[in-house]
């Protein structure tokens, strides 16, 4: 009896370990390319963290947004949704992003992962940029979120850039506690803020959303990072947030939270390109940040998971933001509404390796239009537009068709010899477009910048 009682005793705590709801982190870059990180290949910007992070986990090689733009992205990463289902996507009529003076944003229709999450007593913060809405109706603290200290929308919306928009603000909770924050002090000021979170909540399950303003120009390092990076000023941004990441996992590791926690590192949308030597690298793929071309939607993705997922691996599974929002519900045992339409699926089997794939199919959005549709290694453009360009759409009678694996950077058009694959992509794209509703734009447009409108 008493070997029993010894044995018991000393199998309850890794009994009750294995009980734990798992931890949850995004680590979400603005406007960072999938060829900016050094396991992605770029030569020149170290990102020791990072690389490191990959190394312990997974990293994916084809790992897709919602959005090719900031607002969108997010709303879809938050609810598992395309936007185009939640109002979030846009219009010709309602441009594609929130400004400061919109006076729209996520509806509360629309229930947010930090908000799914808190029926499980999960604690839950944003760090960073939100840009969802920045009434006091749609910030994070009517979304789910406990905590709240950051920008919401980008770091470059403000003064006579924007026609004379306000100070940028900073918010902690619900109150503006600065305007014009010194940008240079943000992402030293957000780890602290993150790592504080971890700490405090360290005994009870927790989400956290980090989403990081940077590498989104106008470019900002402390005097620890400015001037570090054979890159650049980008580079040194770059730097600075993968010295970020290795702060948030070194926390985890230090409380012993770190196989138990589920992070996930990865960007927005492509590339600003039209930013030049301040934008970033898409690798080997074409276009960025605002078209629908692989570099405008396909992102690094890394996730990490000590003892859940194992070292060392690449995946070349199709997988988007969207599935964020069914991984970490299931694994926290939150249901989903029946009546919910969900875009994302289950993410856990590619993480574990028990599948090689969970989907075959990806739709590439521009505002509320279909513009291309993915199908195994196939993708068709329907609409082509390079990115910031006054140039009209392009709709194909015949859409162009790229096969992926052969040709990623979307060089070489094959459609005259395979009809049979166009044909069977417009059934997909058919399919889709059956599971849709009409939703009105909760963007209002608000205000672009100048060199928008001209």
């Amino acid at each position: 009896m008493r070997a029993l009682f010894i044995l018991i005793v000393w199998l309850l705590p890794h009994f009750l370990e294995a009980q734990k709801q798992p931890n949850f982190i995004i680590i979400f870059a603005d406007d960072l390319g999938y060829g900016d990180l050094g396991c992605y290949g770029h030569p020149t910007i170290a990102t020791p963290n990072l690389d490191r992070m990959a190394s312990e986990g997974m990293k994916f090689t084809q790992f897709y947004v919602a959005a090719n733009v900031c607002t969108p992205s997010r709303a879809a990463l938050l609810t598992g949704r395309l936007p185009v289902r939640s109002g979030m996507a846009g219009s010709e009529n309602s441009g594609n992003v929130l400004y400061p003076f919109s006076t729209g944003g996520l509806p509360q229709s629309e229930v947010t992962l930090a908000r799914a999450l808190k029926t499980k007593a999960y604690q839950t913060a944003i760090i960073g940029k939100w840009h969802l809405g920045h009434l006091p109706e749609f910030l994070p603290p009517a979304h789910g979120f406990d905590f709240y200290f950051g920008i919401p929308y980008s770091n470059d919306m403000f003064g006579p850039a924007y026609r004379n928009a306000p100070p940028l603000p900073l918010y902690r909770n619900k109150e503006k506690i600065e305007g014009n924050p010194d940008q240079r002090t943000l992402t030293k000021r957000y780890t602290e803020e993150a790592t504080r979170f971890i700490r405090d909540n360290k005994n009870k399950p927790f989400f956290l959303y980090y989403a990081n303003n940077f590498p989104h120009v106008p470019l900002y390092a402390s005097d620890d990072f400015k001037g570090k990076s054979r890159r650049g000023l980008y580079g040194d941004v770059v730097e600075e947030l993968d010295w970020s990441v290795g702060e948030i996992l070194k926390t985890l590791k230090e409380l012993n939270l770190d196989k138990n926690t589920l992070v996930i590192f990865t960007s927005d949308n492509g590339p600003w390109i039209r930013e030049k030597q301040e934008g970033g690298s898409a690798g080997p793929f074409f276009e960025g940040k605002g078209s629908t071309y692989e570099g405008g939607m396909r992102v690094p993705a890394i996730a990490w998971w000590p003892g859940t997922i194992q070292p060392h691996r690449t995946t070349a599974a199709l997988a988007t933001t969207m599935d964020l929002y069914p991984t970490f519900l299931k694994l926290a045992g939150v249901p989903v509404s029946k009546s919910t339409v969900l875009d994302g699926t289950d993410l856990l089997p590619v993480l574990t390796g028990q599948k090689e794939e969970v989907r075959d199919e990806i739709f590439y959005y521009a505002r509320n239009k279909l513009y291309a549709v993915r199908k195994g290694p196939w993708k068709a453009h329907f609409i082509t537009r390079r990115s910031y360009t006054k140039e009209p759409p392009v709709e194909h009678e015949v859409p162009l068709l790229f096969n992926l694996e052969h040709d990623p950077g979307e060089k070489y058009d094959v459609s005259a010899d395979h009809p049979e694959v166009i044909a069977e992509i417009i059934k997909v794209r058919d399919r889709h477009a059956a599971t849709l509703q009409h939703v009105a734009s909760h963007l209002d447009g608000g205000y672009k910048r100048k060199e928008e409108n001209k």
